[in-house]
């Protein structure tokens, strides 16, 4: 044994290491595992099938779908490398799409991709991995992880505009420091360009634009199929609770939306809260979507909490930008968050992820739910 760490900071050969890589059919995934098989790793891949998909949502930009199984399985054999299909359909049924639609039954805003990564694919693929005697399982993600003192730390990728750590927020500390995120310090076109010098037949695959069981975006005919009956008529009401006109259910609408209110008014209104209880929707004007002051539920800190005694940053949302805040601790799941400068358009049920510049990057210190 030589004290030299191999690429994914393993005291071992990379011949004597075993990595499982969760392959989508996507280019990420499978340059991965291209890159794991140049090196010399001993690599398995597993492929999960998470839905049965249709002719829509097979044709459209989707993960995980009949199409990209087959891709990811052509790679595997462009590689020489083992590849395993896992079906977890009810897995995913019970743990991200009924947990989508009864969230946005509530009035949610709801991120079925958080819920995938801590479900199916780190939870239940960790532990598959796990069982095959795996060293480490590598995903195709743009995060970082950096390990010192045999403590992993994950931080924003390089590419800001691929940055995948927001989804990864609910990430324990035993699955990051098994996760390997090799994409974390490249841009996606070196991704794409060692994908080309492997021949994979996936180079210049698109990516993946819309939730992978929400064909086209269409999210109401998703919760339309799962709950018939979601598709109520209720008030929509001004500031002052005055009647001003009627929706088709609150499943079209989310917090800071304007379009399709379909409720005229001298000034553009948006809405400004839902209203599950009494199926309502409230609107107003712009000014009245700011918010400085957000509670959180259902916390996970990837750090010692002293970590959120200074100001940090936070994301409200997956293509926001970060915005400095201070972090209010109330017991072991609930959290206080008080933004320097408003911020428009939060809403229930999206993630509220902590992180904190250093000399690496910026830290994903945790985060947590939004409950109001």
């Amino acid at each position: 044994m030589n004290n030299v760490l191999n690429s994914i900071g393993l005291n071992k050969k990379p011949t004597d290491t075993t990595v499982v890589v969760a392959m989508s059919g996507g280019v990420d995934s499978s340059t991965v595992a291209g890159m794991m098989k140049k090196e010399g790793y001993n690599v398995i891949g597993i492929t999960l099938k998470l839905y049965d998909d249709g002719k829509e949502v097979a044709a459209s930009k989707q993960c995980c779908s009949g199409q990209d199984i087959m891709d990811a399985k052509r790679v595997a054999d462009k590689l020489g490398i083992e590849h395993k299909i896992l079906y977890y359909q009810n897995k995913f049924k019970q743990g991200v799409i009924d947990n989508f639609v009864d969230s946005y039954l509530k009035g949610e805003t709801p991120i079925p991709c958080v819920q995938c990564n801590q479900t199916v694919k780190f939870k239940d693929l960790f532990e598959v991995s796990k069982d095959l005697k795996a060293d480490a399982m590598i995903t195709g993600h743009y995060v970082k992880s950096i390990t010192l003192n045999n403590e992993t730390s994950m931080y924003r990728a390089v590419d800001d505009n691929r940055d995948q750590s927001y989804f990864l927020f609910n990430t324990t500390k035993d699955q990051l420091n098994y996760l390997r995120f090799p994409l974390g310090g490249m841009l996606k076109d070196e991704t794409r360009q060692i994908a080309k010098s492997l021949d994979l037949n996936v180079a210049d695959k698109p990516d993946s634009q819309d939730i992978c069981f929400v064909p086209n975006g269409d999210y109401a005919s998703v919760i339309q199929k799962f709950r018939p009956e979601s598709l109520k008529k209720g008030n929509i009401k001004d500031l002052d609770g005055k009647v001003i006109g009627v929706h088709d259910g609150i499943i079209h609408f989310t917090i800071g939306q304007r379009k399709g209110i379909k409720v005229s008014d001298k000034n553009p209104l948006y809405v400004l809260k839902i209203n599950s209880d009494k199926n309502e929707i409230i609107v107003g004007p712009r000014e009245n979507l700011g918010k400085k002051n957000i509670i959180l539920d259902n916390l996970n800190l990837l750090v010692d909490k002293k970590e959120l005694d200074k100001e940090i940053f936070v994301k409200v949302r997956s293509t926001g930008k970060l915005l400095k805040a201070k972090i209010i601790l109330k017991n072991k799941n609930m959290a206080e968050v008080n933004l320097k400068i408003s911020e428009d358009g939060i809403s229930p049920g999206q993630a509220c992820v902590f992180y904190k510049k250093d000399d690496f990057g910026y830290k994903v210190l945790g985060g947590g739910w939004i409950k109001s």
